[in-house]
């Protein structure tokens, strides 16, 4: 094998992320589907620059995490992960987003996560990360991390508990047990399941209805709803009326109250 060669085959195993924009929706691709889309060192980098690039993108409004190929991701590849993890060396600045949103720079903007086949642990600490999941039905789960001699340092110890209750979460997190889309639909850790058609396509639907919102009133929403999640429903009361108060001088705000009066769609600016 030539030295280009084995180039080209390292360039083709290693994790990458796809983007393509569509109006005022950013969809973001897990594309290493050879490796069911497990996450490198390269995958993670590059889903946080491509988070990044939508957060400072003015006119995209609504973002959707989904997986080229038949899974979503069967989490990390520890192969070439678990040294780099021990030594440290992820640790997110605040110039980049965080994708699982544990520490660094937080996600401001709309993330809806579009799921199917496997969907393994870290996968399942991104998607409890977004603000809208959808599953197909036969979507499979596992917190595998604590057999792997690891634990889930996405979140899971925190937000799969907040949503699942103690005793449900401890049972998947500390066994590795599977469960499947109902499950995890009845434990509060997705939004939809679908039966009949691609989570993407219903992904898209809700996205374009957040898309015709008026942005600065969902991301204050999102605002009060992480500081809440993050701190404590003390700190986001306190702050809902600084949170308010631009809204009510905002563009987007009078344009919403003419829209009802004249009773039409509104043409939100983001101003």
């Amino acid at each position: 094998m030539t030295t280009h060669e084995q180039i080209d085959q390292k360039n083709q195993q290693q994790g990458k992320v796809s983007r393509e924009i569509r109006g005022s929706i950013f969809l973001i691709g897990l594309d290493r589907a050879e490796k069911r889309n497990a996450f490198d060192s390269h995958m993670i980098h590059d889903l946080s620059l491509a988070l990044t690039e939508y957060e400072e993108h003015p006119e995209l409004r609504c973002a959707i995490l989904f997986a080229h190929g038949e899974h979503f991701t069967a989490g990390l590849d520890l192969v070439e992960l678990q040294p780099k993890l021990a030594d440290g060396l992820f640790e997110f600045s605040d110039a980049t987003v965080n994708p699982w949103g544990t520490i660094g720079r937080q996600r401001t903007k709309p993330l809806i996560t579009a799921v199917q086949g496997y969907c393994y642990t870290a996968g399942i600490e991104l998607m409890l990360n977004s603000d809208l999941v959808v599953a197909n039905s036969n979507t499979q789960f596992t917190q595998i991390e604590v057999q792997r001699g690891i634990l889930p340092f996405g979140g899971a110890t925190v937000r799969f508990v907040q949503a699942a209750g103690w005793v449900k979460a401890m049972k998947y997190i500390l066994t590795g047990d599977m469960f499947y889309a109902k499950d995890a639909y009845e434990m509060n850790l997705i939004t939809e399941v679908v039966e009949d058609h691609s989570p993407l396509i219903r992904a898209l639907e809700l996205a374009e209805r957040i898309s015709s919102a008026a942005p600065l009133a969902v991301q204050a929403t999102l605002k009060s709803a992480h500081q809440a999640f993050l701190h404590s429903p003390e700190i986001a009361f306190n702050q809902l009326q600084n949170l308010l108060n631009p809204l009510l001088h905002s563009e987007d705000a009078a344009e919403g109250v003419r829209a009802m009066l004249e009773r039409r769609s509104p043409n939100f600016k983001g101003k």
